[in-house]
Order: C-alpha cells, then sequence, then structure tokens
C-alpha cells in the first residue's frame, strides 16, 4: 500500500494511525487538500478536501472509477455546490458530502481489505 498525502512525502507501509492523522490534517487551505491510497494493483481510493466537506472516489485499476455518496443529502450544500479545493473544483452532489471520520472508515476497509462501511454507497464519477 501506498498513502500519498499533497505535500508530503510517499508513505509505503501506512499504519492505521498514520492513514488517520494524515487524513483528518487535510484541508481545502494549506498544504494538503488531497490524498489517496492505492494498492499493489493500482486500486486506489482517494479524498479531496477535509474536515466536513470531504468528496470520496475509488477506482478500480483497468475499470472504473465511483464515487461516494450516502443516504443523508446535505441541506446547506444543494446539488451543484461546488467543492473548492487546491487541486481544483468539483461540483458535487448534496449527498455526496463527507466529515473525515467517515472517510478515515473508508480508507481503513481498503487498507485492510474489508467491506465498506455500511454507510457509504458508490455510483460512477461524473465523465466515466
Amino acid at each position: 500500500m501506498k498513502l500519498e498525502i499533497e505535500g508530503g512525502p510517499v508513505n509505503t507501509a501506512p499504519t492505521p494511525a498514520q492513514i488517520t492523522r494524515g487524513l483528518k490534517s487535510l484541508r481545502s487551505y494549506g498544504k494538503s487538500s488531497h490524498a489517496s491510497l492505492t494498492d499493489d494493483a493500482g486500486n486506489y481510493v482517494q479524498v479531496a478536501d477535509g474536515g466536513v466537506s470531504c468528496m470520496i472516489e475509488r477506482f478500480e485499476f483497468g475499470a472504473q472509477r465511483w464515487r461516494a455518496f450516502h443516504n443523508k443529502p446535505s441541506p446547506v450544500r444543494p446539488d451543484g455546490t461546488i467543492l473548492v479545493f487546491r487541486a481544483g473544483n468539483i461540483p458535487m452532489c448534496s449527498d455526496e458530502w463527507f466529515m473525515a471520520d467517515q472517510v478515515v472508515e473508508v480508507f481503513l476497509a481498503f487498507l485492510g481489505g474489508t467491506q465498506y462501511p455500511p454507510f457509504v454507497h458508490w455510483r460512477l464519477a461524473p465523465g466515466f
């Protein structure tokens, strides 16, 4: 596994504690606004932004990319709200906003090769 956090060195053997700490440090401002965790086959999960405004995607090498969503659309972020972070601007659906603690759960499931948490669902990412 390889953990990459914007602005930091690549960690080729991340522990759950390092993943948790790294993901909780992400912010739309500052040196780190996105991160990814990639396995040896090239599959990965990635997150943009941090705190209470995170976007999660997963990619299966040679297949497709999916965007995470949940069953509780945000009443304050309607469809089309733009996620702004250092790597770009992404229009989001109201059910695609996650909190950092939820992102940690998704990344740790990927790290352990276990099922994703029951609160997360997947649909094809826009453009795929």
